[in-house]
């Protein structure tokens, strides 16, 4: 068989182990996985570890309303240069939020207009809209986004128990997963209060607004509910090792519970929030050093299903201000998903190179239901990150919109040098190939 292209000379991360093998693509596939194959054009890819694309399950790309925060030309040229692939956009912080079937068709043509990449549509699930899921779900959307606290959005209020119980039905009958935000709304925002009152507004009151036990029992909730309903349930941005550890008991139970964590979690602590500023304000918050370790050694045993980068910038007048508390909370971090799973997993941790893929790539593959997706064989898409396994770097060259990044000056193992969309390369060296375009999947169900 003679290929389109042929990638040749890679160390090839698949769900068996890493081979020394070429890869032999057709038409943006994965035809075969072999040696001295023949083709029309070749990369040499001597020296290099290709990785599937990122499968970013987590994203805030904010398009329509509110592109001036982010939106999918650059939030996309930052993916691809993480090695990303395919990213799954949250119904929020667009303006108007992706509540109903208008609004997921009009972020569906920006998106395909727009995006560099391959994406998927959450859909939200909050009190105003609990009569239009079985719609979003026929128009296509991967799954239903709640918040069980202040989302910071007034068109986007959080769920209350009965609306999220009545939402995990529907989406169970539907097939779909349900991803929430889990921290209490009531602890939370009495603990806010009381800081507030008190004329607390520094960087340690507001972390100190959001323990860890905020966290444990809104999953706690959301694992019942989910048990109840027969519901899928994704457990987004987990924060703690022991909210990841109460979500593998009731797995072991039979509850259909995946677990997300994000790179800021695994790399920044607390002391980096006083260290860096505005910049790390997310919620749940960074937690201390001995939370993070827990963490690690919960992602290392294979308790964490997914990492997602939670890719939430704003507009820097929204990060500046003496009252922490009213600083805009979300991350810049698309760009670095694998920098992280690189060096502080397996570089510093050991943690397998095929369950950097996992995490990163197969398992939101597999969880959203996005064939062709996730992992490097015979038939699937050719999405590929080359990446140069032991260089060394300092990131400085960042694609998002604002450039408040709080892994700008991080120094990294693992550099990913080039980005393939289904056999096309997207971004090679700081250099994005701007005629690709990518497409909208939806979840086989």
């Amino acid at each position: 068989m003679s290929f389109d292209l042929i990638m040749r000379g890679a160390q090839v991360v698949t769900p068996d182990g890493v081979r020394r093998v070429d890869i032999g693509i057709t038409d943006g596939q994965v035809m075969e996985l072999g040696v001295e194959l023949t083709g029309l054009a070749d990369v040499d890819a001597t020296g290099l570890h290709v990785f599937p694309g990122v499968v970013d399950a987590h994203v805030h790309l904010n398009e329509p309303g509110r592109t001036d925060w982010e939106g999918f030309e650059t939030g996309t040229r930052a993916l691809a240069a993480g090695g990303a692939t395919t990213f799954l956009d949250m119904p929020l912080n667009s303006s108007p939020p992706l509540l109903t079937r208008e609004r997921f068709d009009e972020k569906r043509a920006l998106g395909e207009r727009k995006s560099r990449l391959d994406f998927g549509l959450w859909g939200g699930l909050t009190p105003l809209n609990l009569d239009q899921l079985d719609d979003l779900a026929d128009a296509g959307v991967i799954g239903f986004k709640a918040f069980m606290s202040n989302s910071g959005l007034d068109e986007f209020p959080a769920v209350d128990d009965v609306t999220l119980h009545e939402g995990m039905k529907t989406a169970a009958r539907l097939g779909l997963v349900v991803g929430t935000h889990a921290e209490s709304d009531d602890f939370t925002r009495r603990l806010t209060q009381t800081a507030r009152a008190l004329g607390r507004s520094g960087v340690r009151d507001y972390l100190a607004s959001r323990p860890v036990v905020t966290e444990l029992e809104a999953v706690g909730r959301a694992l019942l509910f989910a048990q109840d309903t027969g519901a899928a349930l994704h457990l987004v941005h987990l924060s703690s090792g022991a909210a990841v550890a109460m979500a593998a008991e009731w797995k072991a139970r039979g509850v259909d519970v995946t677990v997300e964590t994000c790179p800021h979690y695994l790399h920044f602590t607390d002391a980096d929030v006083e260290r860096v500023g505005a910049a790390l304000k997310c919620a749940p918050p960074l937690r201390p050093r001995a939370v993070q370790d827990d963490l690690w050694r919960h992602l290392l045993t294979g308790d964490v299903d997914t990492v997602g980068s939670d890719h939430s910038p704003a507009p820097p007048d929204m990060k500046t201000s003496d009252d922490f508390f009213a600083l805009w909370g979300g991350i810049s971090g698309a760009q670095s998903t694998l920098n992280v799973l690189l060096d502080g997993g397996h570089h510093r941790r050991g943690l397998p190179l095929e369950m950097v893929a996992a995490v990163s790539a197969l398992n939101p593959a597999r969880r959203f239901r996005l064939p062709g997706k996730g992992r490097i064989e015979v038939g699937a898409d050719a999405d590929l990150a080359l990446v140069k396994l032991d260089e060394s770097f300092t990131l400085t060259d960042l694609h998002d919109r604002w450039g408040q990044n709080p892994y700008r000056g991080e120094s990294f193992r693992g550099r990913v040098h080039a980005t393939y969309l289904c056999g096309q390369k997207v971004y090679e060296n700081g250099v994005f190939d701007e005629s690709v375009r990518g497409r909208l999947l939806k979840p086989k169900l």
